[in-house]
């Protein structure tokens, strides 16, 4: 097969005929073997219906319900599982993302042998309150993960070799950080496209701004996942090392002082736990203790997980 596409979908009633007919009628044209994967994320409206319906129509059409909504990463992750295609390509349900777009980003992968397309909206239609916090995290995504080629990491319209989606897992609000997920799993070769944003059509957009906390709180999780997994007591143990012993330089070096004052009868202002700097240190030391110790315990849970030895193997002979 060669193309898949991936729609999660919830309470797109609406744009859903109009989404598969024209999805169907570029693929047809293009001549390509193809499956158009609709995930419902719990819709509450008429969306399994039309889907259900659209299916005697289009036979190319996989329909999977979810009984309760779990949020966008869950549908596309249940996407992942079940698509066939050679080329796998994501885009959202709401008519913003142009089907037109699909045979080029197709002919990219395989062309150019890349892993991944992220599409970049460049001319966007979305309101000044939605546009600004996403170029902010799009830049600190950019700065945290050395993706420099990269404009928009959440836009929907994507596309991947089958074996990138295979190979990765998206939960929580991931889906944001799908190329940083792809190269932390050693798909490097991620490219950008140009493509058309599109007003939305039907229905109002379903997220609202606690998506931008959680969404920076997943670019933290993948962040420390990605490269600090499979040795949790590098990252706890180098912190838990540097703030122990600053915590006990600063200590000695305080003992020391009142011991030279009281070597050479030399009158001491303070008592040594009269001092500030005396319980700053004394909390290093134990801020520095705890995380060492939270190190020591990452590592043995991490050596004794079943997918402690699991790594991604592009080739063998």
């Amino acid at each position: 097969m060669d193309i898949s596409v991936i729609i999660p979908l919830y309470n797109e009633a609406e744009s859903l005929p109009e989404l598969t007919e024209w999805i169907s009628r570029v693929l047809d044209l293009e001549g390509f073997n193809y499956e158009i994967i609709l995930v419902d994320d719990g819709s509450d409206d008429d969306s399994w219906d039309v889907i259900e319906k659209l299916k005697t129509q289009y036979p190319k059409i996989v329909g999977i319900k979810f009984r309760r909504n779990y949020g966008k990463s869950a549908a596309l992750n249940v996407g992942f599982e079940a698509a066939q295609g050679s080329v796998v390509v994501t885009m959202d349900a709401d008519l913003q993302d142009n089907p037109d777009e699909i045979p080029e980003l197709y002919r990219r992968i395989k062309d150019e042998k890349l892993d991944l397309i992220s599409g970049w909206k460049q001319k966007r239609f979305d309101p000044l309150t939605k546009t600004i916090p996403t170029k902010f995290f799009n830049a600190v995504t950019r700065s945290m993960s050395g993706i420099k080629n990269l404009h928009d990491f959440n836009c929907g319209l994507k596309a991947y070799r089958k074996e990138v989606v295979k190979s990765i897992e998206v939960y929580g609000e991931m889906h944001r950080y799908i190329p940083v997920i792809a190269k932390w799993a050693g798909f490097k070769k991620i490219g950008e496209q140009v493509v058309e944003h599109r007003a939305r059509k039907y229905g109002k957009t379903k997220f609202g701004f606690s998506r931008f906390i959680n969404g920076f709180l997943d670019l933290l999780s993948i962040f420390f996942v990605g490269k600090f997994a499979k040795r949790p007591m590098h990252f706890f143990g180098t912190l838990g090392v540097i703030s122990f012993f600053t915590g006990t330089i600063i200590a000695l070096w305080i003992i020391g002082q009142k011991l030279y004052h009281v070597a050479y009868h030399i009158r001491y202002s303070r008592e040594i736990t009269a001092q500030p700097l005396f319980y700053i240190a004394l909390v290093a030391i134990v801020v520095g203790f705890q995380l060492f110790l939270t190190g020591f315990i990452s590592e043995l849970v991490s050596r004794n997980a079943p997918e402690r030895n699991s790594y991604q193997i592009e080739k063998t002979v």
